[in-house]
């Protein structure tokens, strides 16, 4: 019954989404199998236990994202529903008392933080591809799955005779109705130079091997690892490590410090409520 659900997941879905649905299922399915008991005729008192399991281990924002993820499992498999009764409510209500309902927002990666890092980037096949990552992140504001998703035939001039780059998928926008994002000259000249290397028109955030080789896609796992790399290398010393997120806050704060309005880093960022814009900029701003 649930691999059958899976697959009809598959198109109606993006990928990550699949991914998320079936890892928190197996999650709550190996708890279930732990505890002798039938993942599909979960009680109520069953269900909320689970949620006081979790909460012992897993940060509220997660455990929020896999309730959020077995009620939609349930609702669609027309199955009673233990995720959305009392039970589970209470249980997540006191999981908020006792962790807290604040989630860390990423380290903000600020053009002066940015610049620091590309003036370490040396001239070489990698250096190239790591300034086409912190110039991309930074200027269109992607998440990361979005900036592994970009390419090449994504790059067109607007008709005021400035770069653009068209994101055709987005989390706010699974049904491909698309954005055209603009984009420095000095970004569109690092986007053709390293198009020239890769010699293909296949996407623009690609894998470095040791050898100086280059590998057709970039996994969005990769960006972390590169961020942080970068972040060392430039000596920034920060309470955590930069993220694929990093790029959406420092923008977003370098342009509310410029004076650009909430609907504007709204719509650059691509966020549709002004509590999630708000939520990323009110951490950080003093």
């Amino acid at each position: 019954m649930i691999e059958e659900l899976f697959e009809k997941f598959n198109g109606a879905f993006a990928p990550n989404t699949i991914r998320a649905y079936r890892s928190d299922f197996n999650d709550f399915q190996n708890w279930c199998s732990s505890e002798g008991l039938n993942e599909l005729k979960c009680t109520d008192k069953q269900a909320g236990d689970y949620v006081n399991h979790l909460a012992l281990y897993k940060s509220p924002a997660t455990i929020r994202r896999r309730i959020a993820s077995l009620t939609s499992i349930f609702n669609l498999l027309e199955l009673n529903n233990p995720f959305i009764k009392p039970e589970v409510t209470l249980a997540i209500k006191r999981m908020h008392r006792q962790k807290g309902n604040v989630q860390r927002q990423a380290e903000p990666l600020t053009r002066e933080l940015l610049d620091k890092m590309l003036l370490t980037c040396p001239n070489n096949v990698k250096g190239i591809r790591d300034q086409v990552l912190l110039l991309l992140g930074y200027e269109t504001m992607r998440r990361r799955s979005e900036l592994c998703s970009f390419r090449f035939s994504d790059i067109s001039l607007l008709p005021n005779g400035k770069s653009s780059i068209r994101l055709n998928f987005s989390k706010t926008d699974q049904f491909g109705q698309g954005k055209l994002i603009s984009i420095s000259g000095n970004l569109h000249n690092l986007l053709t130079k390293w198009q020239a290397i890769t010699n293909d028109n296949g996407y623009i955030l690609r894998g470095v091997y040791k050898d100086f080789s280059i590998s057709s896609s970039l996994s969005p796992a990769s960006i972390n690892r590169i961020l942080r790399d970068l972040q060392h290398t430039a000596k920034i010393r920060l309470p955590h490590d930069f993220s694929g997120h990093s790029f959406r806050v420092g923008a977003a704060l370098d342009m509310l410090n410029d004076g650009y309005s909430l609907e504007r880093i709204m719509l650059k960022g691509g966020w549709k409520s002004e509590s999630t814009a708000i939520r990323y900029l009110r951490t950080w701003q003093c």
